[in-house]
């Protein structure tokens, strides 16, 4: 019997553009889009490079809609509801939705991104908060602090140093270089976490909430 090799089980799945995002998303996931390269994205589609430029123009093409395929997946706002309800769900909604692509977060803020679902997306929450009462120049600041809210706060989630799972642990690896008579606030906090009886854990939804709280229609 003949062993049936990658690129034997897809030579005959015709070739989409469809396909092509899909399986840069999936690499993009795992690896990072650091290391997205269309050489790379055609050995993981078990075909050859050049093929791939049939259906997408170069990588930035890739990355302008991958990204747009991340913003699809974040729930967007309703004219006409509570605009701090629905700014709250967009937000966690993004956050979720950023934690599970954890490329995307640097890539929104490091790229022109204007996709269909990216300009919807900026639309509607314009939208919300503009019929809320914000004038336009407010709703666009709005939009922006809690923007830059969810991607700083997602990225450090990301890349931050130690699992929450370790925090006492640390905590109480970290005592002898802040001792109490030079560092009384840290030690004092260590010994918290250390104790349990604060986990020391960041919380999206508590800067949200000041963030939100500190909005007014205007």
């Amino acid at each position: 019997m003949t062993k049936t090799t990658k690129s034997d089980s897809l030579i005959h799945v015709p070739l989409t553009r469809e396909r092509i995002l899909s399986a840069a998303m999936d690499l993009a996931d795992k690896d990072g889009i650091e290391l997205l390269s269309m050489r790379k994205l055609a050995q993981e589609m078990g075909v050859k490079a050049m093929s791939l430029y049939n259906h997408v123009t170069n990588k930035d093409d890739i990355l302008d809609n991958i990204v747009d395929i991340v913003v699809s997946e974040i729930e967007l706002p309703k004219i006409g509801g509570d605009w701090r309800d629905e700014m709250r769900r967009r937000a966690i909604s993004a956050h979720e939705v950023l934690l599970r692509h954890p490329w995307a977060a640097m890539a929104l803020m490091s790229r022109m991104n204007v996709g269909s679902a990216m300009l919807k997306y900026i639309d509607l929450t314009l939208g919300c908060l503009c019929e809320a009462g914000f004038s336009c120049e407010m709703a666009d600041h709005a939009k922006n602090v809690i923007d830059s809210y969810i991607y700083g706060f997602t990225l450090q989630e990301l890349t931050f140093p130690i699992n929450e799972s370790d925090y006492s642990e640390m905590a109480m690896q970290g005592l002898p270089i802040i001792p109490a008579d030079k560092y009384p606030y840290l030690n004092k906090l260590a010994h918290q976490v250390i104790e349990r009886s604060y986990d020391g854990i960041h919380n999206f939804g508590f800067g949200l909430e000041l963030i939100l709280n500190g909005l007014e229609p205007i």
